[in-house]
């Protein structure tokens, strides 16, 4: 059995049809392909072959993954996830997640960090709401807290821009449907009533 032509997909640039014995065999990504060693000519077993194919259909779930996260970040139980539903096997999945996380591309403690900033400064969301979202995600507790630090003056400035923001809102010049929704945010009544009772002066 011989490779008798290697070729650039045309629908997937970044993939190279293998040839073996003049009929399509396998494909592999530029990265595998260097990495294998193959090249036209070559003689293959028919245990090589197989196993090349095995490798392709890896390198196709681990090509997945890196489109999956291009998207945007994900924690590493997210991506553990979504390798179990495209059936990867338990030991691709443990492989892709160290290649992943080796390369920066997984890494939980910048994601809870990136996650709080933003829900900090976009939703105002409160520390007790975060820590909820985060732990759904299954990010552990040391990056979790490591993400958000003392608690500090943080909560309240978020609370209170929430408020200002909320305020615009004519519905939510009623007090308590506002105090409602600002404990669906995760925010306790004490810090709510004190926060109101501040915005409340400015009125």
């Amino acid at each position: 059995m011989k490779i008798t032509k290697i070729s650039q997909q045309l629908k997937r640039p970044d993939r190279y049809s293998v040839f073996v014995d003049e009929k399509y065999s396998f494909s592999l990504s530029e990265g595998a392909l260097l990495n294998s060693g193959i090249a036209s000519g070559r003689e293959l077993t028919a245990n090589e072959v197989n196993d090349f194919k095995q490798l392709s259909q890896d390198d196709k779930i681990y090509g997945q993954a890196l489109r999956y996260i291009a998207m945007r970040s994900h924690t590493t139980w997210e991506m553990q996830q979504y390798l179990e539903r495209k059936a990867a096997p338990p030991a691709l999945i443990e492989q892709i997640l160290s290649k992943l996380t080796d390369i920066g591309l997984l890494d939980d403690y910048k994601y809870a960090a990136s996650f709080a900033r933003d829900r900090r400064l976009l939703r105002s969301s409160s520390r007790r709401k975060i820590i909820a979202e985060l732990k759904k995600k299954r990010v552990a507790d040391g990056a979790i807290e490591a993400a958000l630090g003392e608690e500090g003056d943080e909560e309240r400035t978020a609370l209170v821009a929430m408020i200002e923001r909320k305020r615009r809102q004519t519905k939510y010049q009623d007090d308590t449907k506002l105090m409602q929704y600002l404990a669906r945010q995760g925010y306790g009544y004490g810090d709510i009533k004190s926060a109101l009772s501040g915005s409340n002066e400015d009125y």
